[in-house]
């Protein structure tokens, strides 16, 4: 394994561990939110959902800029 590829794994460990920890305190925090409003939990799980996404592709851009 070249640095390159190492440094993409190291970088995808990273993120999906950042999103797995955060995905199994989620249901606690959906129900904390969802005491205070039902609409404000389903916002809590949308910009987690949306923001795992933003992240991939941002970090594609990256690459793209870097000619890879």
């Amino acid at each position: 394994m070249d640095r390159e590829s190492r440094n993409a794994a190291i970088a995808a460990l990273l993120i999906i561990g950042a999103f797995g920890s955060f995905a199994y305190y989620l249901p606690n925090v959906m129900l904390a939110t969802g005491e205070v409003s039902s609409i404000l939990a389903v916002v809590v799980v949308a910009i987690f959902m949306v923001a795992l996404f933003v992240v991939f592709w941002l970090r594609g851009i990256s690459q793209r800029r870097k000619g890879k």
